[in-house]
């Protein structure tokens, strides 16, 4: 039956060769569209490297203080994290590292677009970033302010060119020269609070701010690691009882609010507890999702509509012969979702072709699109669903012909 039913869906796609382009296109321009987006989204949430503990870590990337009219928010300082978290009890170490910074250097007068940021000995420890050569600074190097660095495989080839290894070498960034000590595979810039091209000891910051900075914000992030996955809820809870205990830092504040979340609830705090960013996030892309695929959607819906009425004597014929409507809509379905998985493998193609040409123009710093099992399978629910959605109402419009006036038609 089914390969009747293909059949069928073949020969009426090459009747009204126009009407199948357009099916065609909307479904796989859609189709692409959106395993593009999945795969950035998957990237994003679903890759752990370097921070393969994730499964018992907490991360602190914000800090807020509101008043009746005010609200201050951003992240937290290095005082704070060193000052206040670091008295939990729960959590066996705590990773800090800054935001990255950009600066420009120059060799063989080229100017090279630098990113750099500090962090402290825990930091490498909780972390496990794959070191092609040398390896990270420790306690030692930090509390001596070594002028040391670790910088990223791409730093290494564009200011090193193709020299071999490089442990020893000096970088510089800033106006600085730093020792090269380790190299590590690349960081994308989306896993904001852990990409960077040189990677510094806290304590070789100019300004000076890991002391000189006192107050709650400043532009650090924090890492709380547990013995285990199961302390999560204990180290969150305690990270809870600890901001509840901290007064405003100025009187035009009365609160404040600070979280040790997981990595995706941490990576979208907006630091506002009334407006969740993962509610923001979720409901944008959905709006968005939703957007996109309705219009190829509705077209569909309108183009199956006319090449059913086209086919009124057909089903006018058929249902003289005593095919029940039920049968009459099972095959239109069938047909429509025939027709959505050829559009989906048209899509498909074109998203390989998509995530190609987006990852060799380097429009995000470092990152690598690629389409897997799980962005396959959630493109093929895609498929199923515009099948569903664009057939369901032209075959029920199909099963309530009149038999009379269906073969009248012809």
């Amino acid at each position: 039956m089914l390969k009747n039913y293909f059949k069928i869906a073949i020969a009426v796609l090459k009747r009204r060769k126009f009407f199948t382009f357009i099916s065609l296109f909307g479904i796989s321009f859609t189709l692409t569209i959106l395993l593009v987006l999945t795969a950035f989204i998957d990237k994003v949430v679903g890759d752990n490297y370097p921070d393969k503990k994730r499964d018992r870590s907490l991360y602190i990337a914000r800090i807020s203080q509101t008043g009746k009219n005010t609200m201050q928010s951003g992240p937290p300082s290095f005082y704070f994290l060193d000052h206040y978290a670091r008295t939990l009890k729960t959590p066996v170490s705590i990773g800090i590292s800054s935001g990255f910074n950009g600066t420009n250097t120059y060799v063989n007068n080229k100017k090279i677009a630098v990113n750099y940021k500090y962090t402290n000995a825990e930091y490498w420890e909780i972390l496990e970033y794959d070191f092609v050569e040398g390896k990270p600074f420790g306690k030692k190097e930090v509390e001596n302010a070594d002028k040391v660095a670790v910088i990223s495989a791409d730093m290494k080839k564009e200011y090193f060119g193709d020299a071999g290894s490089v442990v020893g070498q000096y970088i510089e960034a800033d106006n600085v020269k730093y020792r090269v000590i380790g190299v590590v595979k690349n960081v994308p810039i989306t896993s904001y609070m852990l990409y960077s091209d040189i990677y510094l000891p806290y304590t070789v910051a100019k300004d000076q701010g890991y002391k000189n900075n006192k107050g709650y914000g400043g532009g650090y992030y924090g890492i709380l690691l547990a013995k285990s996955s199961g302390e999560l809820d204990k180290m969150h809870n305690e990270y809870e009882d600890m901001i509840k205990r901290l007064k405003p830092e100025d009187k035009q504040f009365d609160h404040v609010s600070s979280h040790a979340d997981p990595y995706i609830k941490a990576y979208v705090d907006t630091g506002d507890d009334k407006h969740s960013g993962t509610f923001i996030a979720i409901t944008a892309i959905s709006i968005f999702a939703v957007i996109v695929m309705l219009l190829p959607t509705l077209n569909l819906v309108n183009i199956n509509i006319t090449r059913i009425m086209e086919r009124s004597s057909e089903i006018g014929v058929r249902k003289a012969f005593g095919a029940s409507s039920i049968t009459l809509v099972y095959q239109f379905i069938v047909e429509n979702i025939i027709l959505t998985l050829l559009g989906g493998l048209i899509g498909i193609v074109l998203s390989f072709i998509a995530l190609q040409v987006i990852n060799s123009a380097h429009l995000i710093a470092n990152l690598e699109l690629t389409i897997n099992f799980t962005v396959l399978f959630i493109g093929l629910l895609v498929c199923l669903l515009f099948g569903l959605l664009s057939g369901v109402y032209p075959a029920w419009r199909m099963s309530k012909l009149n038999v009379v006036n269906a073969l009248k038609a012809q």
